[in-house]
């Protein structure tokens, strides 16, 4: 166990533990604007199996689409370091990469993640691929065209996790659009899984 990165790890939680009252009162009043302000982590369960699904199916090309502040991108980093990877991430705004580009070098784990800032569609279109493993993990209405771009790039045995499949509630159409989506395309597993928010995880052939 890594000293650093769980202090990191720690410093998280104990920022989201504090946001939790505030972010439910944003999501009742759905307010997009200023819910984005808030940290709104995958958690300690996702985070933990998506860096063992990383590490047990050596997975090296890793992708992350919503950086946001960097939580998850701590656990895919951890995972990509032990399997010689690198994870490169993608965010919209300049603040959230610059916090997440000090957490992520607080934990020692710089040289494992590329940041990728901008447009996540723009920046999808452009990235060359294949990918071993991709988090989804941005505005759910965004799923479905990631997806489309994502999935010609997939390698074989890829895994696709895609997070906030069952909570929030507001979510939900969202997610049922895009699980139905994975399950049209050619080569594809999926299940839903109760860990965290909800998780879809899928495998391409």
């Amino acid at each position: 166990m890594d000293s650093k990165v769980e202090a990191v790890k720690k410093e998280y939680q104990e920022r989201a533990d504090r946001e939790v009252g505030i972010a439910a009162r944003l999501q009742a009043r759905r307010s997009r604007e200023n819910i984005d302000d808030l940290l709104l982590p995958i958690g300690p369960a996702t985070g933990t199996l998506i860096s063992i699904l990383i590490q047990e199916t050596k997975a090296r090309a890793i992708l992350e689409v919503g950086t946001s502040y960097g939580y998850s991108t701590v656990f895919l980093a951890e995972a990509a370091r032990a399997t010689e990877g690198i994870v490169t991430t993608l965010e919209l705004h300049p603040h959230k990469v610059e916090y997440a580009r000090a957490q992520i070098a607080k934990a020692g784990l710089a040289e494992f993640v590329d940041f990728k800032l901008g447009d996540a569609l723009e920046t999808l279109r452009g990235l060359p691929g294949p990918f071993d493993f991709v988090l989804l993990d941005l505005w759910k209405d965004l799923y479905i065209p990631s997806f489309d771009l994502i999935y010609p790039k997939l390698a074989d045995g890829a895994l696709i996790v895609a997070d906030n499949m069952l909570h929030p509630e507001r979510a939900r159409p969202d997610a049922n659009r895009y699980r139905a989506r994975v399950r049209e395309a050619a080569g594809m597993t999926t299940v839903l899984l109760p860990v965290g928010h909800g998780i879809e995880l899928s495998r391409y052939r």
